[in-house]
């Protein structure tokens, strides 16, 4: 060592002797041991207050928009909306290829449900159709005899 470097024993002009070492540790642990107390119980404190405190997931903003869609046996549907409690959309016409679809995105019992009503409104329609039929031609056939 050089004469300008000294160990922190030389500052103090003490021995560096073992028993002297361990004799100025002693009163330093003493003293570093109550702050460390007081700073472990600061650092005790301060995860009981992130704690305390609410979260601010519950704080999130949430929209609220409620949509009824309603069918008729014809096969008719219509929607209506509304968006926190006030009426933005009343009765507009959906059509049930659409409503099919949305209710396929949406979740499978809801499809099952929803392709039901769709298919006994299309199996009521072909009846119909069959019917209209059927009379289309017996007017065909009365009109053929008053020609003919």
């Amino acid at each position: 060592m050089t004469e300008d470097q000294t160990t922190p024993a030389e500052n103090t002009g003490a021995d560096s002797t073992a028993p002297s070492a361990v004799a100025t540790e002693a009163p330093l642990s003493e003293t570093q041991a109550p702050a460390a107390t007081e700073t472990s119980e600061a650092q005790a404190e301060a995860p009981k207050k992130r704690q305390t405190r609410k979260s601010t997931a519950k704080k999130t903003r949430t929209v609220e928009l409620t949509l009824t869609v309603t069918g008729t046996a014809d096969g008719e549907w219509q929607a209506d909306l509304l968006h926190q409690g006030k009426r933005v959309v009343q009765a507009l016409p959906v059509a049930a290829a659409a409503v099919s679809k949305a209710a396929a995105e949406l979740n499978s019992e809801i499809s099952e449900t929803i392709e039901g009503v769709i298919n006994e409104a299309r199996q009521q329609h072909e009846a119909k159709l069959a019917e209209l039929e059927a009379e289309v031609e017996r007017v065909r056939k009365a009109l053929a005899e008053l020609e003919g």
